[in-house]
């Protein structure tokens, strides 16, 4: 049996592309992005350091909206169980 290694290596490369991209690793891309900036200015710093800190209310408020999903999920299976428990 011979294992072939182009269809082994593209259904990997397919199953990474598939895969969800969360909003916290769009978060992390930008901050990596405003760290390796280096203004070249004082508006440019500050340009630079108004963005990191809308960048950590942005993580702050996604925190808060993911904590949020997952209760309302949580409650939502809890009302699907009623539901089942009813019928």
């Amino acid at each position: 049996m011979a294992i072939d290694l182009d269809t082994m290596t593209r259904n990997f490369l397919l199953g990474e592309e598939k895969s969800k991209t969360s909003i916290f690793t769009y978060i992390q891309g930008l901050q990596e992005t405003i760290t390796n900036f280096t203004p070249r200015s004082k508006t440019e710093s500050r340009r630079v350091s108004i963005a990191r800190e809308q960048l950590r209310e942005i993580k702050r408020y996604a925190r808060k909206l993911q904590n949020e999903v997952e209760l309302l999920q949580e409650k939502l299976n809890v009302l699907e169980e009623q539901v089942g428990n009813r019928e």
